[in-house]
């Protein structure tokens, strides 16, 4: 090939890659931001229920939240078995779970750009108080959903209960834990990522999935149906508001920004298959439209507040990361693990988030977020290896966040973490090859919904675990989920497990209480 056609494919790619990283590749995706041409159904008719996705609300505010539903009378078929159309929603707000005391009510359009999702940010209403909500579609009418506004920005509630879960691999296990979820008196749902699994269909999963891998956006809105077809799900997402963020598995494994863990998939493959599953993510999930994609890009870093009680800075640490060093997998702490250029949050989702923390005046500062922070070795025996993909891959940009929260004395840092499917209690330093330093702050990870299939309350090498990491407080690979009540001086957490997935009825059973008390970093068995 010649210097002059060498030089002209290299500039092609280079401006394709530009075109995708501007946006622009929406001209190649349904537009977001355009409503459907032609006349609005606003009284259709369906031949199977609509709402089989049932509805849930997210990102509370003191005077509201986004209410969310999708039209899908077939889930499991293209578009949901809705037709090219736009249709008009009706959506009602109580303030009794009869629906007889309806506050709010108004119209909305469900559009076939946005996969007939519908997003309806609710204002006006009183603060820390529950509202009940339904949607109506021509003859049809949704299950009603229970949600809540959070408590003036001033105010100190006395308490609250909220859950916090991940890693929802469909073919690996029942959502027995959302069964058991479902019936406590939460008042918020944080969901860390994973909520669906890209894999294709496999023959030994407990249930199957459908289709193919996902790599268009068709095929992750089937996924995305799949998933929410379960009940246990369903009842979860309609017993109080959520708020979500991602890992890796909505898009694909592993990866980084626009790095594949495929060798052989390019920046701008993987940036578009990027666009398809960030739109498949906003259809999905009660987000608002300060979330709405612009093709590869999505905004999901947001903070919600409880009052005084609890700021929580929700986190995203695949979009703006830089590539995991030393090619991944678990590898000494060296090479391009100690680069001042590694980040998991990147230059402004940091700063943002620093930013903050600086200005709270909440008692509890909760980072919800995706990958482990504290730096374990896994491996039994005199050699250390850490996992890449975690915080320990990127151990200038751990030690700068943790040497903020000491030096700025920020208030109860509390870490959230999912992705892992096993359960910890952490103790967070800046060095943890000085296990005399003080504790900065607590990190509480979760384990898997049903990921990894049926557990084990005693992983292999547990003694050589905890002796190797002193600062483990507690260790268990059972599948469930977190929960958490919060007051001005105390939090506990009570790691909450069901002993298998693989069929239903699995009893819940409280593994491990901790507690924290207000300005003494440590969690304590309770």
């Amino acid at each position: 090939m010649s210097r002059r056609l060498l030089s002209l494919a290299s500039e092609l790619t280079t401006n394709r890659r530009q075109f995708i990283l501007s946006g622009a590749c929406l001209a190649v995706t349904p537009w977001m931001g355009t409503l459907a041409q032609g006349a609005i159904q606003r009284k259709p008719r369906f031949a199977a229920d609509p709402f089989q996705l049932g509805v849930t609300s997210g990102d509370p505010g003191p005077d509201g939240m986004v209410l969310w539903t999708r039209l899908a009378p077939a889930p499991l078929e293209e578009a949901g078995g809705m037709a090219p159309e736009t249709v008009e929603v009706t959506w009602e707000i109580a303030s009794d779970e009869n629906m007889r005391r309806v506050v709010k009510k108004g119209t909305t359009l469900a559009t076939p750009q946005l996969g007939h999702s519908v997003h309806v940010e609710v204002e006006g209403l009183r603060p820390n108080r529950w509202y009940w909500y339904r949607f109506t579609a021509g003859d049809a009418r949704s299950p009603i959903g229970r949600t809540r506004t959070t408590p003036l920005p001033e105010a100190l509630p006395e308490q609250m209960r909220f859950a916090f879960a991940s890693c929802q691999h469909f073919e690996a296990g029942l959502y027995t834990a959302y069964e058991h979820m479902a019936r406590e008196p939460l008042d918020l749902i944080l969901f860390l990522g994973d909520y669906i699994y890209e894999g294709p269909q496999r023959r030994n999963g407990v249930r199957q999935h459908v289709g193919p891998e996902t790599t268009t956006l068709e095929h992750y809105r089937t996924r995305y149906a799949l998933y929410r077809c379960d009940p246990h799900l369903r009842a979860a997402h309609a017993l109080c508001p959520w708020v979500v963020v991602w890992d890796d598995h909505e898009v694909d494994n592993n990866y980084a920004g626009d790095i594949s863990e495929q060798k052989d998939v390019s920046p701008e493959e993987l940036l578009l298959r990027r666009a398809d599953a960030y739109q498949a993510f906003y259809e999905h999930m009660p987000l608002r439209r300060t979330s709405l994609p612009q093709g590869p890009d999505m905004k999901l870093y947001r903070r919600v507040n409880y009052g005084r009680l609890a700021e929580f800075s929700m986190l995203d640490t695949r979009q703006y990361r830089t590539d995991q060093p030393n090619g991944d997998g678990r590898k000494p702490l060296t090479g391009e693990v100690l680069s001042p250029k590694g980040t998991l949050l990147g230059h402004r989702q940091e700063s943002w988030l620093m930013a903050n923390l600086l200005a709270s005046t909440s008692t509890w500062n909760v980072l919800g977020q995706q990958v482990m922070m504290a730096r374990a070795d896994r491996i039994p025996g005199e050699e250390a290896l850490y996992a890449m993909d975690g915080w320990s891959g990127y151990e200038v940009a751990r030690k700068r966040l943790l040497r903020f929260l000491a030096q700025r004395r920020v208030p109860n840092p509390v870490v959230l973490t999912g992705d892992i499917h096993t359960n910890w209690v952490n103790d967070l330093k800046v060095d943890f090859d000085r296990s005399e330093d003080p504790t900065v702050a607590t990190e509480f990870v979760g384990t898997s919904i049903s990921s990894g299939g049926n557990g084990t309350r005693t992983p292999k090498n547990l003694d050589n675990l905890l002796a190797e990491n002193p600062f483990v407080r507690f260790h268990n690979a059972e599948r469930g989920y977190v929960s958490c009540t919060l007051t001005p001086d105390a939090w506990r957490t009570d790691y909450q497990v069901v002993e298998y997935v693989d069929k239903p009825g699995a009893p819940l059973v409280t593994r491990a209480s901790f507690v924290l008390e207000q300005g003494r970093p440590g969690a304590k068995p309770a």
